[in-house]
Parts: structure tokens; C-alpha cells; sequence
């Protein structure tokens, strides 16, 4: 019989998670209601269009595009607002916390892509604890796997990081 080598036991371990971080992300899109303030993550292209593509039953809805990725975003709708100074997930929290104080919110629905969500919405929460967050998760759509496996397995290892305490970088 042979034993398990430290080396295999923590590729096994890190594999197992990697699974479960997979499989524990929320997918799809959670209920938004008329009047729900909407942040999108810029960062991944898809974002932007998709968080219109779900809002467009509910024109009340207040959508706030967070990140340096919001630049380029046509503003010819009243009820989207910018914030183009965070550049990280966890500025990005940072940014979603001054607007939720301000504006007195207690629900927030966050759009980001399905690799990313678990990280965002752990900083997003540790940084407003009283406020229900909504996930609404874009799909990694017509990429190829190979590159969907690097993006899943590069949000896994900052997901750890961040675990640790860690929350730029």
C-alpha cells in the first residue's frame, strides 16, 4: 500500500476546492424587482450588455456601472450612473459601500461574470453586511474552454487570497 505524498495530497485538496468553488457560485440571474439599484462590474465585456439585457423589463430600475471599464458606456439613459475610479473588485466594494450609505439602500443587485461572482459579492458583503445582495451572474459565452478553465482557476486562487484577508492585488 502506498501513501499519499504531500505534493498529491494538496493538488487533490486544491482540486476538491476548486470543485466546490464551481459548483457553489451562484449562476443565472436572481430576482430583480422594478425599482432595484443594479451595479455592474466592469472588467469583462459581457458585463454591461447583460445587466441592460435583464434590466430591460424594468425601465425604473437604477443601474451604476462601477469600475474603470465604464468609460466608453453610452449615457443617454437617466437612470444609469458612473463610477470610473476603482480599479479592483475590492475598490469596486469600496465604491458599491459609498453609494448604498448615501442613497440609504438595503437591497443591491450585483452583476458580474459567473467566475468572479463568488469574490465580488464576499468583498461586496464583508463591506456592507446589512445590505441583501442579489446575484445576478453573466455567463463566460462563446470563449473557449481552455480560457474559461484559466479565468475559473485564476478567480479560485484570488477567491483563497481573499480569504486570508487579503483584498488587493
Amino acid at each position: 500500500m502506498k501513501i499519499i505524498t504531500p505534493p498529491f495530497l494538496i493538488l487533490g485538496i486544491f482540486v476538491l476546492g476548486g470543485m466546490i468553488y464551481k459548483l457553489t457560485t451562484p449562476m443565472g440571474c436572481g430576482p430583480i424587482l422594478p425599482n432595484d439599484n443594479i451595479f455592474v462590474l466592469t472588467g469583462d465585456a459581457r458585463r454591461v450588455p447583460y445587466a441592460m439585457n435583464q434590466t430591460k423589463m424594468y425601465p425604473s430600475a437604477k443601474i451604476y456601472i462601477i469600475g474603470v471599464g465604464g468609460h466608453n458606456i453610452p449615457r443617454n439613459n437617466r437612470h444609469i450612473t458612473m463610477e470610473t475610479k476603482s480599479k479592483s473588485t475590492y475598490q469596486n466594494a469600496l465604491a458599491i459601500k459609498k453609494i448604498i450609505h448615501q442613497k440609504k439602500l438595503n437591497r443591491a443587485v450585483i452583476v458580474t461574470t459567473e467566475e468572479h461572482m463568488k469574490r465580488a459579492i464576499h468583498l461586496i458583503h464583508h463591506e456592507t453586511p446589512a445590505t441583501e445582495l442579489v446575484t445576478c451572474s453573466a455567463p463566460l459565452i462563446g470563449m473557449p474552454a481552455s480560457r474559461r478553465l484559466e479565468r475559473w482557476t485564476v478567480e479560485y486562487l484570488k477567491y483563497i487570497v481573499t480569504l486570508f484577508g487579503i483584498k488587493e492585488g
